[in-house]
């Protein structure tokens, strides 16, 4: 049961890493008035969440073998 709420958590992280680069990306883009922070931002926040997706399918992975 623990597991389920371990990759519940991870179904909502997904999402929220994305919208929070992009939202952050827009931010500075507003600020500084340019035109593709929004697309780095969201780049990174993708990247971060599947970074972390994958840091606990790893963990998941070790912990099962033993």
């Amino acid at each position: 049961m623990t597991t389920v709420g371990v990759y519940l958590s991870l179904g909502i992280l997904l999402p929220s890493s994305v919208a929070a680069g992009y939202f952050i990306g827009r931010v500075l883009d507003n600020a500084f008035g340019t035109h593709f922070l929004y697309i780095v931002f969201l780049i990174m926040g993708i990247i971060g969440g599947f970074l972390q997706l994958m840091r606990q399918v790893m963990q998941d992975t070790r912990d099962d073998g033993n």
